[in-house]
């Protein structure tokens, strides 16, 4: 029997799914999302982020590799809403690992002030990994994009 996600997902929410925490938490909203198919969160990306200071001063931009963590954090909250819509009572205790990464292309800068929107479709699910098609758009524009692996591990 599955069970209806109440969206918005605000921070609180996203914190009893996944285990990150500031300043490595980088969903920020969960407006979108399809029971094993599809997820669309955000990232509101601000002055204030700690790797602005060292990346770059003067010229701030996001570093490729945390947009491809942003992603792969949207892809574990598919999986951990897929669960809790199928009523898992283990919602939020299960702990997965990025493994992989395909096919990462970075098209354009991303920079204080953007909001980062986090499309995530599920490819595959296998046992206890999942493979993810995931976008990264600023404004509607793809600034990345990957094929992203992640694997249960077990506590």
């Amino acid at each position: 029997m599955t069970k209806p996600v109440q969206l918005p997902l605000d921070v609180a929410a996203i914190q009893s799914l996944l285990p990150h925490r500031y300043p490595f938490l980088l969903v920020d909203r969960v407006v979108e999302f399809e029971s094993r198919k599809r997820i669309l969160a955000f990232k509101n990306v601000t002055c204030n982020e700690p790797f602005f200071s060292g990346h770059f001063p003067g010229n701030p931009v996001m570093p490729g590799v945390l947009v491809v963590e942003a992603l792969a954090q949207a892809g574990g909250l598919l999986t951990q809403l897929t669960a809790q819509a199928e009523g898992s009572a283990h919602t939020g205790e299960k702990l997965f690992y990025l493994v992989k990464v395909d096919n990462a292309k970075f098209l354009k800068m991303v920079v204080p002030g953007d909001r980062l929107e986090l499309d995530v479709e599920l490819k595959r699910h296998i046992r206890n990994m999942a493979m993810y098609t995931a976008i990264a758009r600023v404004d509607g524009e793809v600034v990345a994009c990957a094929e992203i692996l992640c694997a249960e591990a077990q506590r």
